[in-house]
Order: C-alpha cells, then sequence, then structure tokens
C-alpha cells in the first residue's frame, strides 16, 4: 500500500512539472511586449486583432512575435513579395490568406511590415 501511495505521488508530480511553463524568460518578456502592440491604423487594428494576433503573439505557435525584428529579420531579408506570397498561400502553420480572406495585397503588407517592427 506504501509503494502504491509513494508511486501515485511521484506520478503526480511527474505530471505537474511537466505543465510548467518552459518558456525561456527573454522569449517570456517579447511575447508580453508583443501582446501590448497595436497598429495605429484602426481599420489595421481591427484586421490585426481578428486575423494574426492569436498566432503573433504567443510564443508558442511558433509563429514570429509581433515586433520581434531579431525573429522577422531572416523573413523580411526574402522581400517582401515573398513575404505576401507566404501569407496568400499559407506557410508553416499559417494558413493561406492569415486568417483574412477580405485584406488586399497592401493591407497584408502593411501588417508584416507592423508585426516585423518597421
Amino acid at each position: 500500500m506504501c509503494r502504491m501511495l509513494t508511486f501515485s505521488v511521484l506520478v503526480a508530480v511527474m505530471l505537474l512539472s511537466a505543465c510548467q511553463d518552459k518558456t525561456p524568460e527573454a522569449t517570456r518578456q517579447v511575447q508580453i511586449a508583443s501582446q501590448q502592440l497595436v497598429p495605429g491604423d484602426s481599420e489595421l487594428a481591427a484586421i490585426y486583432q481578428r486575423s494574426c494576433r492569436s498566432c503573433h503573439t504567443i510564443a508558442a505557435t511558433g509563429a514570429p512575435l509581433s515586433g520581434d525584428s531579431v525573429a522577422w529579420a531572416p523573413r523580411m531579408q526574402r522581400g517582401m513579395p515573398a513575404m505576401i506570397d507566404s501569407v496568400i498561400n499559407g506557410a508553416g502553420g499559417m494558413p493561406p490568406l492569415g486568417m483574412c480572406m477580405d485584406c488586399s495585397e497592401e493591407q497584408f503588407e502593411a501588417l508584416i511590415r507592423f508585426m516585423a517592427g518597421g
């Protein structure tokens, strides 16, 4: 009986430790900062809120965080046409059109520039 109780406690401790946030502090700070950003243009802000924010402010999604110019730099080096193509066709875990079915290429470009910190 004592062994079973010890085993049960050990399993519970292991399960609880697996649930702890393992995000490095630097990443956590960038994530917190990204969650505070909102485009200045109200129309762009509305699009960002409904289509981009849910992935580009959560480090665990793997999407580059809004405002993290270091994460965006290699992507931006590909050029804006390639970036817009990635949004239109989808890239990685991002669905085609980045969840904005009614966005224009100009809006995509403005959103990319905002998220990339530029």
